[in-house]
């Protein structure tokens, strides 16, 4: 896994099969020299048991189940190399039609979650096309009259890799896959930016943010903590992004989460992008009718609820209305968590695409993002772990202040600290962190967002 070619791996022999993403990985880490090409899975195993090589470049899903590595007559690696996810793919413009699509995927994987399967006295089939909103369809028709996720799946559990319901035991920060952002040159591909809010933005300097924060905050907003203070981070993030590295040209703008202000303000162009929004299928849409629908990046924070009962997702959302600026903040949030999974720290930022796909001045966009506030999971640490480590340090700091006598004080401390504190602490930690960790490992990926139910 550390591509090292000498010493004991100098008689490294590499099997990976003919036009597979595999294939690209390994031609570009080693000599061919090193590389044996298959035509297939099944036949790079073959070539892996008799002997021709003795590593296997492979979907881990199909090699854990061969009966040589079930038998333990193998090891397999923790790390994934490369990705391959795979979406259907629709035009970006009609909007509403691509969000119809998504949710009827959506729709699969609450099916899986609530243990709904294919029942044809439940599909109801439309006499007629309804006159309601979109988002008021009957997408569990989905479900009902084809099947869940996991019958379309057609495999069982262990067989299906990431492709399983997550139980919010392990991590769902995944990066997809950037592809070519960098477009300059012979093949040009930078989209059309003038009038754009996009342009807009860059043109006033200035970012307009909306961060949704606790019905009761009352404060300092640079006081927040926990998921409002990550969102204030990535507001300042995506500003990084659009000015050069500049974080403090963003004007942010709190929402209590009690109501719908947020979204409001967001439509009516009072600010450019909400953080800390919830995703839900009738902001997805467009709720109330008058509203128009939003777009949500890739989601920065997972709730701990239970698969099936409406899991939080938590993301930056924008208007439906201009592409160009709702890409650029996927990007942007996607780069902290490649940073992650790449494992480069701020002055590493280099290692980040470059992104003259949103013009040339922004070529370096994204890795300004990371070079002024990092990876997600130093985002999620800043306001999450090193919050306990305060909450320790405030409780240390009142056994000290009580006037008991020292040597009862640390007695006190070492005794409560190193127990039912500490103890308190770790389980709350657990508790935050569990869907959101990396998913480096092939861990499970599917959950539903939420809105579906009844």
């Amino acid at each position: 896994e550390n591509e090292q070619r000498y010493l004991h791996c100098s008689s490294l022999r590499i099997c990976v099969a003919d036009e597979s993403s595999g294939h690209d990985f390994v031609r570009s880490s080693f000599p061919p020299n090193f590389v044996f090409v298959g035509s297939s899975t099944a036949e790079i195993m073959e070539l892996l048991l008799n002997g021709t090589c003795n590593v296997l470049a492979a979907d881990h899903t199909k090699v854990m189940h061969n009966e040589a590595y079930s038998n333990g007559e193998y090891f397999m690696g923790d790390r994934l190399l490369t990705k391959e996810p795979l979406a259907i793919v629709t035009r970006n413009t009609d909007r509403e039609f691509s969000n119809i699509v998504n949710w009827v995927v959506q729709a699969l994987f609450y099916g899986e979650e609530r243990g709904l399967t294919k029942n044809s006295s439940l599909c109801q089939n439309y006499e007629h096309l309804p006159s309601i909103h979109a988002s008021d369809l009957n997408f569990m028709n989905a479900v009902y009259c084809v099947g869940n996720y996991a019958e379309i799946f057609y495999s069982d559990n262990d067989n299906r890799g990431m492709n399983q319901i997550n139980n919010g035991t392990t991590g769902m920060l995944f990066a997809t896959p950037f592809g070519e952002l960098d477009t300059e040159g012979d093949n040009p591909g930078v989209m059309e930016v003038s009038g754009t809010l996009f342009d807009k933005i860059r043109q006033k300097r200035l970012l307009n943010c909306g961060v949704v924060v606790p019905a009761d905050f009352d404060g300092e907003i640079e006081n927040l903590r926990e998921l409002a203070g990550m969102s204030v981070d990535y507001c300042q993030t995506v500003a990084a992004a659009l000015f050069y590295g500049d974080y403090e040209r963003v004007n942010l703008i709190t929402f209590p989460e009690s109501d719908n202000s947020s979204y409001a303000s967001l439509d009516n162009g009072t600010i450019d992008v909400l953080a800390g929004g919830r995703v839900e299928r009738r902001h997805d849409f467009g709720s109330p009718p008058s509203l128009g629908g939003v777009q949500f990046s890739t989601p920065y924070f997972y709730g701990n609820e239970t698969a099936g009962d409406g899991v939080s997702f938590f993301a930056l959302a924008t208007r439906d209305d201009d592409l160009l600026f709702t890409s650029f903040v996927n990007c942007v949030v996607l780069a902290t968590i490649y940073a992650q999974e790449i494992g480069i720290k701020e002055k590493h930022s280099k290692r980040i695409p470059l992104a003259s796909i949103f013009g040339s001045e922004l070529k370096w966009a994204l890795r300004d993002a990371i070079s002024y506030f990092g990876r997600s999971d130093e985002i999620y640490a800043k306001h999450f772990v090193n919050s306990y480590q305060e909450m320790a340090h405030s409780f240390i700091q009142s056994i000290c202040q009580s006037g008991i006598e020292l040597s009862t004080q640390a007695e006190v401390v070492a005794n409560v600290i190193s127990d039912q504190c500490r103890d308190d602490m770790d389980k709350k930690s657990r508790e935050n962190i569990g869907r959101n960790d990396l998913n480096s490992y092939g861990s499970p990926q599917i959950l539903s967002f939420p809105g579906l139910s009844p």
